[in-house]
């Protein structure tokens, strides 16, 4: 009886290990914070600020409470991005894309500016969350249109940095000032992502709604120049998080952190 009683112990000894074993094998992936974009922190991130400037910008500690950009994490090749509105590090809202090509780094993206005007992602995103609570969704320039991301979006002597195509893409040759997403400039060199700083005093803002009426623009916060712009409510931060191989983000009410680990929802390779 009790040889038998050792060996049914050693059986369920081994299960219980195979079990184990099984659970640590479960495969995870990291995003990674590239940047947070607060429009009313005192520091205006527009066109010609930071995007290609290989510096880092703000701190850890400030990651989610001011504009920021981490150097390295910008820097590295990246397969996946995810744009994420908060509140106060809680997610609100949250759009994951897959780039069209996987060897190059945010920073490479945003330095390719001549002729820029350059769709990155492919078929729309791979996931969308969106909070029961969410407010001032109707013309947030993220979550109230659809399409794949754009960077450098370049149209006469104006630039914005993070488009999507559902929204207001103006002609690259169109002055109508009337193409609106994160990191913008009137009156600049977009090719270049130069302004002069009389130019910048007057005619950088941070992020701009979807509208069709240029002027005076509408805008998030009181992150811009002192040209004709209106200074409307905050929406949220907006941060970015890359990735190599993460498919999937944490949706509404999850806590940010400078790295957030994920078992991936999809397997493209």
């Amino acid at each position: 009886m009790i040889p038998q009683l050792l060996w049914l112990l050693c059986l369920m000894e081994v299960t219980r290990t195979t079990e184990v074993e099984k659970i640590e094998r479960v495969k995870t992936s990291t995003w990674y914070q590239a940047m947070n974009l607060n429009p009313s922190d005192g520091h205006i991130m527009d066109f010609t600020t930071g995007w290609v400037d290989d510096v880092f910008i703000g701190t850890y500690a400030d990651s989610l409470t001011k504009d920021y950009l981490n150097r390295l994490v910008w820097r590295h090749p990246v397969s996946y991005i995810a744009l994420v509105r908060h509140q106060a590090g809680e997610v609100d809202a949250v759009k994951v894309f897959r780039f069209k090509e996987s060897d190059r780094s945010l920073l490479s993206r945003f330095q390719a500016m001549n002729p820029g005007r350059e769709i990155v992602t492919e078929g729309g995103p791979i996931q969308e969350s969106v909070s029961n609570h969410a407010q001032n969704m109707v013309d947030d320039p993220v979550f109230s249109v659809g399409g794949d991301l754009a960077f450098n979006w370049a149209y006469s002597n104006n630039g914005a940095r993070i488009v999507l195509t559902g929204g207001r893409l103006s002609a690259a040759n169109a002055n109508d000032d009337n193409t609106q997403g994160l990191g913008n400039h009137f009156l600049c060199n977009p090719l270049t992502g130069v302004a002069s700083a009389s130019s910048k005093t007057v005619w950088a803002h941070e992020i701009a709604n979807i509208q069709d009426s240029p002027n005076p623009t509408l805008v998030q916060g009181t992150d811009h120049g002192t040209g004709s712009y209106t200074s409307g409510p905050v929406y949220g931060n907006y941060a970015i998080y890359v990735s190599e191989d993460a498919t999937s983000f944490p949706g509404p009410g999850y806590k940010l952190d400078i790295e957030v680990e994920v078992v991936p929802k999809y397997k493209f390779f």
